[in-house]
């Protein structure tokens, strides 16, 4: 079977998987899931740049993600007048004698010797830096978190629409890859796991603490659409009217009266699958400009030149190519598009929870996303950001199915009969293991692995 047909009959069944889901389910659930398959798509596709490019071992995958979500309370939520008026002098008197503190550290450790004196003024320089930084950034801070901390407490945002936020979660995540890598890229490749995975949870436990910045634990809820709101539509002449046309056949059968109440219901339901449609355009054109994006750079030069890095580093170094900055590349390229599916995943739920980002948890599925979907291979990539989400969101409602089939002869009281069904909601562990094993086991290249395409020879 040709990889273009396989592609095919994948994509095929995941269609067919959330039709089913959409008829015996809801179509609001099928809707859901798939919105949520195309973040995660899009997440999937900066870690295969990463790893299927260039073999980066990057386990900070929910660190930069978490910094897309926080670019979209600094770009949505309006700002708060009291609190910068409260801080915003001593907060910027902080940011300079920090900004002051690392000008001066690089300016010792490029002027001065290596030796006991470099590390010396380095010492004195930090510590000093940061000493005086910290002298102003406190009361600000404390100023800051004073004003009505139970509905504020932070100093908000630019007010600007938060579809922004999608590109400006990428230059944060990508600003924060490059320092990143400028330190951790010369490491060897556990090393650079262990190193992102230590990075991903400082920025969450700032993002958690921090409370001027996105209030912390307290979260930020209520952000700004990029699509309608649901009771805008249900009182909207024209969208009850798309409702009652749809719907013709099921009210003509019934009375006026009966019909008024059918109608109101069908527009609620309506409403809320309509606002889930536009989030699925929003999030498929993004997913596509990406992915097009992602297949144009993997079939040039540059990504031929990056696999080459990838299969041999001391061969490509030996032909002249710097090795060290194309990693940094396709690192900070990579953390950029998670840095923008961080920002979209914050945009559908509405509201901004640090204490979500479970670095070891969600950043296993999005890697189990790539190795099942097939590393190197974009819309294996895809693919498994479509099955994995699938599978993860479904396997609860499906344990328990089986639970209550497997435990049918029991006795409804049995208490093994109660253990199990109450603990179904495990079996997404144990689908997932599964769905891994089996991938691996018969698919060693994923589902739809990399095709190497090879040169023939002319001569």
């Amino acid at each position: 079977m040709t990889n273009t047909r396989k592609t095919q009959l994948a994509f095929a069944a995941i269609a067919v998987l959330l039709m089913i889901i959409g008829f015996a389910q809801s179509w609001n659930v099928s809707l859901g899931i798939l919105n949520l398959c195309l973040i995660s798509a899009v997440m999937a596709l900066g870690v295969n740049m990463q790893w299927g490019y260039a073999g980066l071992l990057n386990v900070g995958v929910m660190g930069f993600a978490a910094l897309g979500g926080m670019s979209a309370v600094l770009v949505s939520q309006a700002p708060i007048v009291e609190a910068w008026n409260a801080g915003w002098e001593r907060l910027f008197i902080a940011a300079f004698c920090f900004g002051g503190t690392i000008a001066a550290t690089v300016f010792c450790y490029r002027k001065l010797a290596p030796g006991r004196n470099r590390n010396l003024a380095l010492t004195l320089v930090i510590v000093a830096g940061l000493s005086l930084t910290r002298v102003f950034l406190d009361p600000a801070i404390s100023s800051i978190e004073a004003i009505e901390p139970a509905k504020t407490g932070f100093l908000g945002g630019l007010g600007l629409p938060i579809i922004f936020s999608w590109l400006v979660g990428g230059f944060v995540a990508a600003g924060i890859a490059w320092c990143i890598g400028k330190v951790a890229l010369g490491l060897r490749a556990d090393y650079l796991a262990i190193a992102t995975l230590g990075i991903s949870e400082i920025i969450i436990a700032v993002l958690k603490n921090e409370d001027w910045l996105t209030r912390g634990v307290k979260n930020v809820t209520g952000l700004s659409r990029p699509v309608p709101y649901e009771i805008d539509l249900q009182a909207s002449d024209w969208f009850i009217d798309l409702m009652r046309w749809w719907h013709s056949g099921s009210l003509a059968a019934i009375d006026a009266s009966a019909g008024q109440q059918a109608l109101k219901q069908f527009v609620i339901d309506g409403s809320s699958i309509f606002v889930k449609l536009c989030y699925t355009g929003l999030f498929a054109g993004v997913l596509i400009v990406v992915l097009l994006l992602s297949v144009r750079a993997l079939n040039s030069p540059w990504g031929r030149m990056m696999r080459a890095i990838r299969d041999n580093e001391i061969a490509a170094g030996a032909m002249g190519k710097d090795v060290t900055r194309r990693h940094l590349e396709i690192f900070v390229i990579g953390s950029a598009v998670i840095g923008i599916a961080g920002a979209m995943l914050t945009t559908l739920d509405g509201q901004f929870t640090p204490t979500s980002y479970q670095p070891l948890r969600f950043t296993f599925l999005i890697w189990v996303m790539v190795i099942v979907g097939g590393s190197g291979n974009n819309m294996g990539s895809v693919l498994g950001g479509f099955l994995i989400w699938l599978v993860w969101i479904e396997a609860e409602p499906v344990g328990v199915w089986m639970m209550q089939a497997g435990t049918g002869w029991l006795d409804e009281s049995n208490a093994l009969r109660l253990h199990l069904i109450e603990n179904a909601q495990h079996m997404r562990l144990f689908f997932m293991g599964l769905v891994l094993l089996l991938v691996l086991r018969f698919s060693p290249g994923g589902i739809l692995p990399e095709v190497v395409r090879k040169q023939k020879n002319t001569v």
